[in-house]
């Protein structure tokens, strides 16, 4: 039964990362062979650094993910803040519910009634272009939000009441009882959602697709039109780059949730004793 287990496992696995492995292999190749790999070089890695286009949707794709997480985190944090001092349970359930419904919405849907109200909204004002990167942030910011909400709220709820009261009890204002007590036991947590905020903005198309203007392509979009014109391995060599990124993300916030479930267990067992 064992042994059987370790198979499947490793199927599982194979099936799962054998692709990329192959991508991460010809992104090397000095070939233009998408299937013969006939030597190690840079090639390609150089090709994409001269890619002017490419390189301009980079830097659109890291402003417009870097300006979601900020706003997402900290929207996000407040708005997880303001669920937690929910006293009523059928009105958090609500707030809950409400929060879950752009997480299970499909992206498509999210993106086409999106595309309809900005659309609406910019005829309604008259405007020339009703679609721009302020709409493309918008969007990155709605959809960001409940993972940042969901990441930052359990945390909440799993925290002492007790500290902030008597913080307060002590002299602290509200607001400064949260930036002392609350915010640095929540902070593993907090960013942890804005990694995840990050990286769900880096990689989204389908929503972009419908809510981007011409004058904003982000490098999902241009990889996309790249997949129309010949595929050569500088695609690939995007691809690593992306791929390498993601897993340095997801390292962190390994470690970072790591570190937090270090503290609770400890502060847990000391409570204890």
């Amino acid at each position: 039964m064992k042994t059987t287990s370790k198979i499947y496992t490793s199927l599982i696995f194979v099936f799962l990362f054998a692709p990329i492995a192959v991508l991460l292999v010809f992104s090397f190749n000095d070939a233009k062979s998408l299937s013969v790999f006939s030597g190690f070089s840079l090639r390609w890695y150089r090709e994409l650094m001269s890619d002017e286009n490419t390189l301009e949707s980079v830097k659109n794709t890291l402003i417009l993910a870097t300006s979601a997480t900020c706003i997402s985190t900290v929207v996000g944090t407040m708005a997880a803040y303001g669920i937690y001092r929910i006293r009523r349970e059928w009105m958090r359930g609500v707030m809950n519910t409400v929060t879950n419904i752009p997480m299970i919405n499909p992206d498509i849907i999210t993106g086409i009634s999106m595309m309809l109200v900005f659309v609406f909204v910019g005829h309604l004002f008259g405007a020339a272009t009703s679609l721009n990167f302020w709409t493309l942030l918008i969007a990155h910011v709605t959809f960001c939000l409940p993972y940042v909400i969901f990441q930052v709220l359990p945390k909440l709820n799993q925290m002492d009441s007790n500290l902030t009261e008597a913080a307060q009890d002590l002299g602290c204002t509200p607001l400064r009882a949260f930036v002392k007590v609350t915010l640095p036991q929540i902070m593993p947590s907090i960013i942890t959602g804005a990694i995840m905020a990050f990286t769900l903005s880096l990689d989204d198309f389908v929503i972009s697709y419908f809510t981007s203007g011409n004058d904003f392509q982000t490098l999902p979009i241009r990889i996309y039109g790249m997949t129309k014109k010949t595929v050569t391995p500088k695609m690939y060599a995007l691809a690593t780059i992306i791929f390498v990124v993601t897993m340095v993300l997801l390292l962190i916030n390994n470690v970072v949730e790591s570190k937090d479930r270090k503290e609770d267990r400890y502060n847990s067992e000391g409570g204890t004793r």
